[in-house]
């Protein structure tokens, strides 16, 4: 196995409405932003890979807009996942692991202003018996709290604490689009009140990768990616034991978290009850640093909030906060897809 890193990230302040932007508006600033932090030119990145989603943009093929932040000449390399930035960065990792490429960039962008995103995630759904009864994204986050409180896994001033904690941090991360004292309001579904949910808003990420040596050169401490692995859960919710993560602690297995102590978590957990979930999958304890960023309920820009919890983790490697961390990204209800991935720094620069 050839060793990566990540050598830069970069990410948009999270707002709720970007009306005056386009998509390639949006994320030019971060693109030049990661190619800055490392020197390099468009012309010197041998992979590009993005994740975005047709169905925010409401039109086809909407990514190849998104190319004009990227340029098209000289002629490049390059790929798109329909999921979240963070498969796009799986794919860049095995594209450098065949020795096809030496640097990547991967981006991800998502405008959730512009339609009802509740609305829109059903379309995951099994479209033969789920999606045409319409439970919405909130609903079956719900159902997935009810089944944690039900199980004694949890309460709901446990999970209100953890939106504040989550929430608190966010003071700190100048990005962040919700941050400091949000009250934990009304029921929105029971026992979900808006407190325990993710903002609505529109962002964009992106991180360059590089292996071996040219990493060194690109990054003073890089974030070496020791371990990656994602997998999936069955498609019918009726099926799955909803206060279980199986696949992310096969996904942790597979990249090495129970190796050693991790003392950093960034965990795409959209929903409070969902940090419960991934806690107990991941074997975290009270002294793991969780979501110091204030995680996705922070900020979550669809098909970059995975991304960013890669990226915020190797932030805090690359800035000496952070030693090895666990970076954890999800797509689809109730936590059904799942990527983990172990970050560690390395204590001299080469």
């Amino acid at each position: 196995m050839r060793d990566v890193a990540i050598v830069a990230f970069a990410q948009t302040d999270h707002l709720r409405r970007t009306d005056e932007l386009s998509e390639v508006e949006m994320l030019m600033p971060v693109l030049h932003q990661v190619l800055d932090a490392t020197g390099l030119r468009t012309s010197g990145i041998d992979f590009t890979c993005s994740g975005s989603s047709d169905y925010l943009a409401g039109r086809a093929f909407s990514f190849t807009m998104a190319l004009d932040g990227v340029g098209a000449h000289p002629p490049i390399s390059e790929s798109h996942v329909e999921m979240d930035g963070a498969w796009a960065l799986y794919e860049a990792w095995v594209k450098i692991q065949t020795g096809e490429a030496e640097t990547a960039l991967v981006y991800a962008y998502g405008k959730s202003s512009p339609g009802q995103v509740r609305d829109v995630l059903t379309r995951q759904l099994d479209p033969y018996y789920t999606a045409p009864l319409w439970p919405d994204s909130v609903a079956l986050a719900a159902l997935q709290a009810q089944a944690l409180i039900d199980a004694g896994d949890t309460d709901e001033s446990a999970l209100t604490a953890i939106a504040t904690r989550s929430r608190q941090f966010a003071s700190d991360n100048p990005h962040a689009q919700l941050s400091g004292d949000v009250p934990a309001g009304d029921y929105l579904v029971r026992p979900l009140r808006t407190g325990d949910c993710p903002p609505i808003g529109d962002g964009a990420a992106a991180v360059i990768l590089a292996a071996g040596d040219t990493a060194r050169a690109l990054c003073a401490r890089p974030a070496w990616i020791r371990g990656i692995d994602h997998r999936i859960e069955a498609h019918g919710l009726g099926v799955r034991e909803l206060t279980e993560s199986p696949s992310t602690r096969l996904a942790a297995e597979r990249a090495g978290v129970f190796e050693r102590p991790v003392d950093t978590a960034e965990l795409h957990a959209p929903f409070s009850s969902q940090e419960v979930v991934l806690r107990k999958a991941l074997g975290l304890g009270d002294e793991v640093s969780v979501n110091p960023s204030g995680g996705a309920l922070a900020a979550n820009p669809l098909m970059a909030a995975g991304l960013i919890r890669l990226g915020e983790a190797a932030a805090r490697i690359h800035r000496g906060e952070s030693d090895r961390a666990v970076a954890h990204a999800t797509s689809g209800p109730c936590l059904q897809q799942n990527l983990v991935a172990v970050l560690e720094g390395e204590s001299t620069h080469a």
